[in-house]
């Protein structure tokens, strides 16, 4: 009930915000501020999808699980969480609407090691609010205690996160249509994790954060990375995604095959500017360098489904001028026959641009693959454009979905793409 508390013995623990999907049902964003003293102590104790990591690496934005019930979720380590910090408040915001056109909005609190539900309020009566503190995880004498909240804010995240202490750039991000000028990227630091343990708040009076982010979808397909201000760095391509089998809770993201989930595989074909052509995949042994060509890094081939954080690709846009055009894709390695039932969530992270997200989901046959996303360089300006494509084998050739994508999108590699080539 609100205002209720329960203990909290668990050491980590994952929150889940989830809500029934529909028509007329707007997409929503969990997001967790770490507070002392009733405060932030700097705005990167604010965690949420354009800042998915606390420096100390405590709490940890996992990303969204698309399907008849959505679920977007964070990971706490609460034996990680930093002496000072007295409070990790539990947020959500809406994208587009507000939380009176929601049904079924909860919020739960699971033991991060096996999953057991340890707390759950389910938030009602809302109206015209596009922001929530569903709940807290709060600290009392050593010991950690989840409270349910349900206090709403008209003034969505923006006003929410200055509330308690963040200062916000919420501008949104344009979508413009491709220009025919380029300017040579500025000199970028390679993509670096935060450090794991350690954290000094950086002093006040910093860069605001940026609550911007760009969803790309059938009706507004494209964006261009140049025109966003990405012009340099590692850009990140995240790949998350949830089965029927695994709506059951085995494994996070439905990935734990002994829970009966689905290993996808994420992939990319890359033409460079002086007509090299070849694929970053797992299959291929091909795991690419993000240095030297082809300036793309898969950052590893998640066999188990243990790794929360998905599949990545990092494309280093320091070396824009080398590319031609990228086609992402993703492959069923197995726990599947196809894609029938999988939700997928895209999302690319560009140094000083807001995140690109875009869905797949739908499938009515028996692909194996499907086309995520395609980035060109367009007279030096690379412009992302969503795909959301199936693609069936061959007939007679349930392995082939490869070379189909190889000869449907005119990377003409000469052979049967598969095993070994590339």
């Amino acid at each position: 009930m609100k205002g209720a508390n329960v203990p909290v013995p668990m050491s980590a623990v994952r929150v889940e915000l989830g809500w029934q999907s529909g028509p007329g049902v707007p997409d929503a964003d969990a997001s967790a501020l770490l507070l002392a003293g009733g405060k932030v102590r700097s705005d990167s104790d604010f965690v949420f999808y354009n800042q998915a990591q606390h420096p100390s690496g405590a709490v940890r934005h996992e990303g969204k699980q698309q399907g008849p019930t959505v679920i977007d979720s964070l990971s706490v380590n609460l034996a990680q969480v930093e002496p000072s910090i007295e409070t990790v408040v539990i947020a959500a915001s809406t994208d587009g609407g507000t939380f009176g056109q929601f049904h079924g909005l909860y919020v739960r609190v699971l033991d991060a090691s096996n999953g057991a539900e340890v707390a759950r309020f389910d938030s009602t009566g809302a109206t015209s609010e596009t922001a929530f503190v569903l709940g807290e995880l709060y600290r009392r004498q050593g010991a950690w205690k989840f409270r349910a909240v349900g206090q709403g804010y008209a003034s969505g995240l923006g006003g929410l996160a200055t509330d308690f202490g963040i200062s916000v750039d919420d501008e949104p991000a344009q979508q413009a249509a491709p220009a025919q000028q380029y300017a040579p990227p500025p000199p970028q630091q390679p993509f670096q994790q935060p450090p794991p343990q350690q954290f000094a708040p950086p002093p006040a009076g910093g860069a605001p954060v940026n609550l911007s982010k760009i969803s790309l979808t059938k009706e507004a397909p494209s964006v261009s990375l140049t025109k966003q201000g990405a012009t340099g760095g590692t850009m990140r391509v995240n790949l998350n995604w949830t089965s029927p089998q695994s709506n059951r809770g085995g494994g996070l993201f439905g990935r734990k095959r002994g829970g009966g989930g689905i290993d996808l595989d994420l992939c990319c074909f890359f033409e460079l500017a002086d007509g090299r052509i070849g694929s970053v995949r797992a299959l291929d042994r091909s795991f690419g360098d993000l240095h030297q060509p082809p300036y793309i890094r898969l950052d590893q081939d998640d066999r188990t489904g243990a790794n929360a954080n998905g599949e990545n690709l990092d494309i280093n846009l320091d070396f824009t001028r080398q590319f031609r055009r990228i086609l992402v894709f993703t492959s069923i390695y197995e726990g599947a026959n196809d894609f029938r039932g999988v939700h997928a969530t895209v999302t690319l992270y560009p140094v000083n641009s807001a995140p690109i997200e875009m869905t797949l989901d739908g499938c009515m046959d028996d692909s194996r693959d499907a086309v995520l996303a395609h980035i060109e360089n367009l007279n030096g300006e690379l412009v992302v454009r969503r795909e959301g494509t199936f693609i069936r084998p061959p007939a007679g050739r349930p392995g082939a979905g490869v070379m189909e994508i190889a000869q449907r999108y005119n990377w003409d590699f000469g052979f049967k793409a598969g095993r070994g080539k590339g």
